[in-house]
């Protein structure tokens, strides 16, 4: 593991995806803590495409805005607890699209994803986001337990 822990500490513009679990985030962080780089934390929320105030939500953008706000406070907080000064980025989209777009505009050297559990049709139909970026990232992707 020192070895592999040595490598890390080559990359200097590290990217790390974050899903619906904080895991991934201090995983990461943990990972490179000793690294001297700079951390770009990318949250993806997939497209809304209804119609809310179908459900009595008049105020939709504020809606949206406090969820965001709230996903950067708890994202910032992980960071703080683990030592780490990241920047925080809430795209709204494709996930794998948004995750490989960070990565090219921050100049990524890694990224970091999380594993996650594809159903057997996604494996089937090669739909999983983790197979998606890593065969479109511009730079490796680091997979971690989370």
């Amino acid at each position: 593991m020192k070895d592999y822990m040595k490598d890390l500490k080559d990359y200097r513009n590290i990217v790390i995806a974050v899903n619906g679990s904080k895991d991934v985030l201090v995983e990461g962080l943990r990972l490179i803590h000793d690294a001297k780089c700079h951390v770009t934390v990318v949250k993806v929320i997939p497209s809304y495409e209804g119609d809310l105030s179908m459900v009595g939500v008049r105020n939709i953008d504020g809606v949206l805005h406090s969820g965001a706000d709230k996903e950067i406070s708890e994202i910032i907080e992980v960071a703080k607890k683990e030592g780490a000064e990241v920047k925080v980025r809430l795209e709204e989209g494709e996930i794998h699209e948004k995750i490989v777009e960070t990565a090219e505009e921050e100049n990524a050297d890694l990224i970091i994803m999380g594993t996650e559990k594809p159903t057997f049709i996604e494996k089937l139909l090669a739909l999983n986001d983790i197979d998606k970026v890593t065969s479109q990232a511009p730079c490796p992707v680091l997979l971690v337990d989370a």
